[in-house]
């Protein structure tokens, strides 16, 4: 059995209708961990876990008028569960719909990392998958990662990582530190972090362990 990954970027319309900008949102990540969509109402209820602002979440899902319940449920300062029951807008179902074919599985988490960019794992026999592209909507950007072997790890990432943590990668990332060759030093992290270089160091070291004791299942 194979599998693949995607990066989907998500067009405006089927982006959720956050009333403030990405930036004061202080949020990191999300996995999908589960959801169900019921027919008869048209609702979608699913849970999540997320890395990020509890309140400033808390406060933006009360916001918006598609949301009919959301409950918190803190696992450590920036982490938490989330449940929320909100309507299957069109736009959703038609995301949805492109990987409800037969011979293909979506693997969770699905994982978003800003409001237009979601990474998502597709489990599938070698023709369906040779598909799956094809039910996509036009205006949705795909980025294939990986197709090979099924191997992936059930654990989640955002359960190991701080939202420092993730921070730290993620500037780490923008500004080259982790290209090949290295094109961005440790003391433009630090400047970014607004921490000392040792400080940076530390947290990079710390992500770098636990993302390989993660992809060696430990």
């Amino acid at each position: 059995m194979q599998s693949t990954d995607l990066r989907l970027r998500l067009p405006d319309r089927m982006q959720l209708p956050v009333p403030r900008p990405e930036s004061e949102l202080d949020f990191h990540r999300e996995e999908l961990l589960s959801w169900h969509v019921d027919p008869e109402t048209e609702r979608v209820r699913f849970l999540s876990l997320i890395v990020g602002d509890r309140e400033a979440v808390r406060d933006v899902a009360g916001d918006l008028e598609v949301v009919h319940q959301f409950e918190l449920t803190p696992v450590d300062e920036d982490t938490f569960y989330a449940y929320a029951v909100m309507d299957l807008r069109a736009a959703d179902a038609t995301l949805m719909g492109a990987f409800d074919e037969p011979g293909l599985v979506i693997v969770p988490p699905i994982v978003y990392t800003g409001r237009e960019t979601v990474h998502v794992t597709i489990l599938g026999e070698p023709d369906a998958l040779a598909r799956l592209l094809e039910g996509v909507p036009d205006d949705v950007g795909v980025e294939v990662e990986r197709v090979s072997d099924h191997q992936r790890s059930a654990e989640t990432l955002a359960g190991r990582l701080t939202a420092r943590q993730f921070e730290a990668m993620e500037t780490a990332r923008e500004l080259g530190y982790y290209d090949v060759p290295r094109s961005g030093a440790l003391a433009e992290v630090a400047t970014e972090l607004g921490c000392s270089e040792s400080t940076a160091s530390s947290l990079l070291r710390t992500v770098e362990s636990k993302l390989v004791d993660a992809a060696l299942g430990r």
